[in-house]
């Protein structure tokens, strides 16, 4: 009796520092209470399928931030890297006449170059990452600005090419097999985040790239003297960075239907939520993959639950600030937790 009431206690100890699942409870917790709270909330069209979307693209913006947070950086640039993966990808589109995979690809090329570009400054200047990553940002918003405004007469590249509409309207509804067809909440541009989401957990828990990557974010020292080329791991984890900025942005074009320069503006903090609620430390070294993509899924549903009850801006930016010191505070919350089990075990 005794052994198994050890083993429960074991097992919910376990939970309740594990940040999956935490995030995933608090997700569905949420979810409900919108849903009992505001049964429009249970729309389809116009709140889960957007809600999806959303998450999804945030979610590439946000492994993306991880990247660098995982050797102890910051990429305060993410946000115009997107912008510029964004550009290059339209610019392909509506003046080269590129198609959907080409202008993806350039796009992508384009983020991943800047980040290993910013990477290489910091390498070689010894320049804290805070401040190169902050001076990039001003830069790429004045390179993108100007672009705009001297190569477009709107200030956006509208043309879409062939597939951007089935990537930002297409769902599995629309996958049909054997004369069944998938859920028409469950969007398309959803598989390309869970495949790179796989690729990023892949990367960090069974390569050896993701192990130095990660002990040069525990101790840079240490690394270094035990043989890891770590200015090498530092561009290298800003061009993943960059890399996935580009992506990203370039799905939120998709999605908004027309490449400007507003893409990006927005994705500073958003990229910070998701993999800091999933246990990623600002210190670097410790990284929560798959629990990016449940933290930002609990951002968005609270944002987009306050939406359909038709709360103000400044409650949501209350909200967002709110949920960003939760998710600072994480490691210290699940610390306390640890502990509260442990002195019932002893006792």
């Amino acid at each position: 009796m005794e052994s198994t009431s050890q083993k429960l206690s074991a097992r919910l100890a376990h939970l309740a520092t594990d940040q999956r699942a935490i995030l995933a409870v608090l997700v569905i917790a949420v979810f409900l209470a919108f849903a009992i709270r505001t049964p429009s909330f249970l729309n389809g069209q116009f709140v889960i399928f957007p809600l999806l979307r959303d998450t999804a693209v945030i979610t590439i913006v946000g492994l993306a931030q991880l990247a660098t947070l995982s050797i102890g950086h910051l990429n305060l640039a993410v946000g115009r890297m997107a912008a510029v993966g964004a550009m290059v990808a339209g610019f392909s589109y509506e003046r080269l006449g590129f198609g959907l995979g080409a202008g993806l690809i350039l796009g992508i090329a384009s983020g991943a170059l800047l980040g290993a570009l910013t990477g290489y400054i910091i390498v070689k200047s010894q320049v804290n990452a805070f401040i190169v990553t902050l001076a990039m940002d001003f830069a790429l918003l004045g390179l993108v600005t100007f672009t705009y405004i001297s190569v477009t007469e709107a200030a956006a590249f509208t043309v879409k090419p062939d597939g951007m509409d089935t990537i930002r309207q297409g769902s599995l509804a629309d996958i049909c097999l054997f004369g069944w067809c998938g859920p028409s909440v469950v969007p398309l541009i959803l598989f390309p985040a869970l495949f790179v989401l796989a690729l990023m957990g892949f990367l960090y828990h069974q390569t050896r790239l993701g192990r130095e990557l990660l002990a040069t974010g525990a101790n840079v020292r240490a690394a270094r003297l035990s043989g890891i080329p770590v200015d090498a791991r530092v561009i290298q984890a800003h061009t993943i960075s960059g890399a996935l900025s580009g992506l990203g942005g370039i799905f939120l074009a998709y999605v908004n239907g027309s490449f400007s320069a507003a893409i990006g503006n927005e994705l500073l903090l958003p990229s910070f939520l998701g993999p800091l609620l999933a246990g990623t430390l600002l210190s670097g070294g410790v990284v929560g993959i798959f629990g990016t993509m449940l933290g930002t899924l609990l951002w968005l549903t609270i944002r987009q639950g306050l939406l359909v009850e038709g709360i103000g801006l400044e409650t949501l930016n209350i909200a967002l600030g709110i949920i960003l010191l939760l998710a600072l505070s994480a490691d210290k919350i699940r610390s306390g937790i640890t502990g509260l089990f442990r002195r019932r075990k002893v006792t």
